[in-house]
């Protein structure tokens, strides 16, 4: 294939920055030929902002149908990433998925189950995953360098978000038009690399959420959550959007020594001798390993939703291996769903968790919404330095 067409479904924030770049012909092997909203004035503004000969459909059925792509880019709002993945499939489309991959585990499960069936490319957008930082993160950890994981802890506050931007569209910070708060909205990156880096799933989650602490909304926007792992490891989630100056902070300690990453920078406090070799063979009373703080050198360049679209370009028309493989969406949003499950039940949370009963706790939200899906007042921001 010498070009790969894409056509973007949702153009509102996110498919706005994804026409930006593929517009200016900046994804090698791929060309931006079509545009589907159900708002009039986003396909004007496609057409007005992006070319004439730009085709726009107000239905993703007419897209699919239209035989004018090859790919398509689904950034609508989250309910509806499952469903339009799975009738682009049936169309025998190559896909990518905005973040979160959905809502809830079982509605995700489907979408891979027929991503699995077809024989076409399914990649996430998670776009931190091209970040040298938590790729050199996952190298050292993967490799051993790190030792056995004993404790992780991510302190994740820098999502501030005044009221303005939650006031930006009805369906915003709802249970019915977004399906959460801070955890469905900016962290599944966080979420996401969390597991991705460490290679650790929880086995069980006790969280603590506060809806509307911050904001006049319904969903959360406030995040503490305790994590237990396999191999008696243990992990500290704590998130946001009502915190301003915000931290990142990731810290991940080991047998081997404790690396933080934080301001950009990778800093390793390496143990010349394992702890538990040391605490085996110590017999000196007080004492401590031998310990060097190193500064990580990390090289690459950080190339975010347009480096996920030339990888998936290229996986379709050269093979090569996702960055972000579709399929590996449920991970972070099994996380998500067990600490908004943890919070509504109050009580611990095994995993896998209870798709039935975390559906069940989630209609009875969605039933007192006050979403307004289809409000008219709905505002498309600049997404510029917003991850």
């Amino acid at each position: 294939m010498d070009k790969v067409r894409i056509g973007i479904i949702g153009f509102g924030n996110m498919g706005t920055g994804h026409a930006t770049y593929l517009s200016k012909n900046e994804v090698s092997g791929a060309e931006f030929t079509a545009v589907c909203d159900v708002s009039p004035a986003r396909l004007q503004y496609a057409k007005d902002n992006f070319g004439a000969d730009l085709l726009t459909f107000d239905n993703a059925e007419a897209l699919f149908a239209s035989n004018s792509v090859d790919a398509v880019i689904v950034a609508t709002p989250h309910y509806d990433h499952p469903r339009l993945v799975i009738e682009a499939f049936k169309h025998n489309l190559h896909v990518i998925c905005e973040k979160p991959a959905g809502v809830y585990t079982k509605q995700v499960r489907e979408m891979n189950e027929a991503a699995a069936k077809s024989d076409k490319v399914f990649s996430m957008m998670f776009n931190q995953r091209t970040n040298p930082l938590y790729q050199k993160l996952r190298d050292l950890i993967s490799s051993g360098e790190l030792g056995d994981i004993k404790r992780t802890n991510w302190i994740i506050t820098n999502w501030y978000r005044p009221q303005s931007y939650y006031d930006s569209g009805g369906w915003r910070a709802t249970w019915a038009g977004e399906g959460g708060g801070v955890l469905i909205n900016q962290d599944p990156h966080q979420l996401d690399l969390w597991q991705w880096t460490t290679g650790l799933m929880p086995k069980r989650v006790r969280a603590f959420c506060a809806f509307g602490k911050y904001h006049d909304i319904e969903v959360e926007d406030d995040v503490t959550a305790y994590v237990e792992y396999e191999n008696g490891a243990t992990g500290l989630f704590v998130t946001t959007t009502g915190e301003a100056p915000g931290t990142n902070r990731f810290e991940i300690s080991g047998d081997r020594g404790k690396i933080v990453i934080e301001e950009g920078k990778m800093t390793f406090w390496r143990l010349r001798v394992p702890e538990r070799q040391f605490n085996a063979e110590w017999k000196g009373g007080f004492g401590s390993p031998e310990c060097w703080k190193c500064d990580i050198p990390v090289s690459g360049q950080n190339t975010q939703h347009k480096g996920i679209t030339q990888n998936f370009v290229d996986a379709i028309r050269k093979g090569t291996p996702l960055i972000a493989p579709g399929a590996e969406g449920i991970k972070g949003l099994t996380i998500s769903n067990a600490i908004h499950l943890s919070a509504w039940t109050d009580n611990w949370v095994d995993l896998p968790i209870n798709e039935d009963l975390y559906y069940e706790k989630l209609q009875e939200r969605i039933n007192n919404s006050s979403s307004k899906k289809n409000s008219s007042e709905s505002k498309t921001l600049d997404i510029a330095g917003t991850h």
